[in-house]
């Protein structure tokens, strides 16, 4: 299975993803000291729906594109900004994190947006070239990630999103928070991962929780069969939220319960620290 973005674009779990990013982009926003927000794994920014590798799994169809036309009444806020950002380059293109949190940033925040992949490095740094105070950079975002934090803000997000080509991304992911929280204890920490197994999953989010947070969210969403095309293995994901902000619990369960039906999936918010 190959979870570069590019393959899964638009799919149920970026959706859920960028849902509990724009909440906690959200909550910083309350504030006005500036935050900064670092992607270790951002991609190339802008992705074709239309183009050959979302094409190939059709993820799209069964995310993003059932949500176009739902309506939202009494939404959240989490989930009507989500879908103001996620639509305003059309049905046909959807953006990943960096350039839903490069639209989100005042002008006295920050984004660092690392990509190890070089030509999508290119892609990523010209698509977020329209934004001040955002940097693109070419690196390894688990090895680069220790040399920005804590970032001179004292405030921010780390959102740690790595493609899972290997077994290894799943011990790095881990180490990453760990090492993190040691350097930026007060950080927000937003960790994706696919679930291949209910019992690595669970293996995974305990060797997070060793690195002890004192607050940790885990929030789960899986598609029925009904959803899914033959081409398409990843039906269920998950988040780790180290340091979830207030609220975005009832947020995201809310917004949970709105897109549900219309992408055809169950989900479960659940405190494993905390709360």
């Amino acid at each position: 299975m190959n979870y570069r973005h590019a393959y899964h674009a638009g799919n149920f779990a970026d959706v859920v993803k960028h849902i509990a990013l724009v909440g906690v982009l959200l909550h910083l926003r309350r504030k006005e000291t500036p935050f900064a927000v670092i992607d270790t794994h951002a991609g190339r920014g802008l992705y074709d729906l239309e183009g050959t590798e979302a094409s190939r799994t059709g993820e799209a169809d069964a995310g993003i594109a059932r949500l176009r036309d739902l309506s939202l009444q009494d939404a959240p806020d989490a989930l009507r900004t989500y879908l103001e950002h996620a639509s305003a380059w059309g049905n046909s293109r959807y953006p990943g994190s960096p350039l839903i949190a490069a639209r989100l940033l005042r002008p006295q925040d920050r984004l660092v947006a690392i990509e190890k992949h070089p030509e999508e490095e290119v892609a990523l740094a010209n698509a977020l070239r329209p934004f001040a105070r955002v940097r693109a950079i070419a690196a390894d975002g688990f090895a680069h990630l220790p040399a920005l934090l804590p970032p001179p803000e004292r405030r921010g997000l780390v959102l740690i999103d790595p493609p899972y080509e290997s077994e290894d991304d799943f011990a790095e992911a881990a180490k990453a928070v760990a090492a993190g929280l040691k350097r930026f204890a007060t950080g927000i920490y937003i960790v994706w991962f696919p679930v291949k197994s209910v019992i690595e999953a669970a293996r995974f989010c305990g060797e997070v929780l060793s690195s002890g947070p004192n607050k940790a969210l885990r929030i789960d969403v899986s598609i029925a069969a009904v959803a899914r095309k033959d081409r398409t293995p990843l039906s269920s994901a998950g988040l780790l939220v180290i340091n979830p902000p207030f609220g975005l619990d009832a947020e995201m369960t809310s917004s949970l319960a709105i897109i549900a039906p219309a992408i055809h999936a169950e989900s479960n918010v659940t405190w494993l620290a905390g709360n």
